[in-house]
């Protein structure tokens, strides 16, 4: 198989697809990969480093699209790129498909084969292909919250640590998941007083054990919500419900009702978000103001530690890229059910539930719109 790795375009996303190791690898089984010229230098990987380990280097993303059967990316296709994706040519990336209409309209109408890494999932639930980002976005959030916490940034002039005979800074963490997790670590390394909200009483008794009660857990209801919200100086969504667009958690009257100064960073912000007032930023013009809030919602958090993420992402989709690559998409989509809820669009038809459910789309299973293709 021909497998195509363009150069991220997103604002300031510097995490490429494949490491060079992923690249020698794909080559040994017999594939050939194309990477865009530069696509890897921001994390570390030059021209020289991807043509020694077996790649082609060309010059442009249309040369990429033009002659790849797969395009393996960080990020969603943008606007500019659409025209690039051919009938029949399979996607593999973060596509967060129930925020993004546009998206789904454009992959649908070009006859792309959209498979989303955030979207692969295992029998007990598990994200293999997001997890490794959650991961990184989770403990990525505290650090960028205690930074724009500091009054020179906007903030509150907050320091979540506190020193001795000075209260630590109060965080308040929406969802128990991974981010949810990796993020309650982090704030409880840094001495800050923390409470994690979620629906699932088993995952807060597992929280509260592991760290011997440390973590302040409590019940997801709005009530709990509101008061939690008003006391916090730092609010980080992590709520996920996977493939679909994000519950609202938090309204605009929770938020006027915090200390101006206070930040509320919403890591869900690419399936729509979970606070009522947030709207997607960038890493160049990362925040505004609500109600004297502070709201931070870049939706590529990760793509700020590219070498740290890029690794990190090669290693849990090297194994699904290849699969696929291996076996044809049929037969991998076949013998893996995780994977096979990775589809999202195929010849034209929606083919994950929930993205449907958000566009009021039919739904066709996996193996019915796979039949058409051929």
């Amino acid at each position: 198989m021909i497998i195509g790795v363009p150069r991220e375009i997103k604002d300031q996303e510097y995490r490429v697809a494949l490491t060079t190791g992923g690249v020698e690898s794909l080559v040994h089984a017999g594939h050939q990969v194309l990477v865009e010229s530069g696509a890897g230098l921001a994390s570390g990987f030059s021209d020289d480093q991807y043509l020694e380990s077996g790649a082609h280097i060309v010059p442009s993303a249309a040369d990429v699209y033009a002659n790849a059967e797969m395009i393996v990316k960080v990020k969603e296709p943008l606007s500019q790129e659409y025209d690039l994706l051919r009938p029949g040519q399979i996607l593999f990336t973060y596509l967060h498909l129930a925020a993004n209409e546009e998206l789904t309209r454009c992959l649908l109408d070009r006859g792309v084969v959209a498979l989303a890494y955030e979207t692969v999932q295992r029998a007990d639930g598990s994200l293999p292909l997001l997890t490794p980002m959650s991961e990184i976005a989770g403990r990525m959030a505290v650090q960028i919250g205690a930074h724009f916490l500091e009054y020179p940034h906007g903030g509150r002039g907050i320091l979540l640590g506190g020193v001795p005979g000075v209260r630590a800074g109060s965080v308040v963490i929406l969802g128990a998941g991974t981010v949810g997790t990796n993020a309650a670590q982090v704030a409880l390394g840094l001495g800050a007083r923390v409470t994690v909200i979620d629906i699932n009483l088993d995952r807060l008794r597992y929280l509260d054990f592991v760290t011997q009660g440390r973590l302040n857990t409590i019940a997801s209801n709005r009530r709990n919500i509101m008061e939690a919200v008003r006391r916090a100086e730092l609010v980080i969504g992590a709520v996920l419900v996977p493939g679909a667009k994000a519950p609202t958690l938090v309204t605009d009257e929770m938020i006027a009702s915090m200390a101006p100064g206070s930040v509320v960073l919403d890591v869900a912000v690419d399936q729509g978000g979970c606070i009522e007032t947030i709207h997607p930023t960038t890493h160049t013009a990362p925040t505004y103001l609500v109600h004297g809030v502070v709201h931070y919602a870049v939706p590529n958090i990760p793509g700020a530690v590219p070498r740290t993420a890029t690794y990190a992402l090669s290693n849990a989709t090297l194994a699904y890229i290849s699969a696929v690559a291996n076996k044809g998409l049929a037969q991998a989509l076949a013998e893996d059910a995780a994977l096979e809820r990775g589809l999202n669009i195929c010849a034209g038809r929606i083919t994950h539930q929930a993205v449907a459910r958000a566009f009021h789309t039919p739904y066709t299973p996996p193996q019915e719109a796979l039949a058409l293709l051929s």
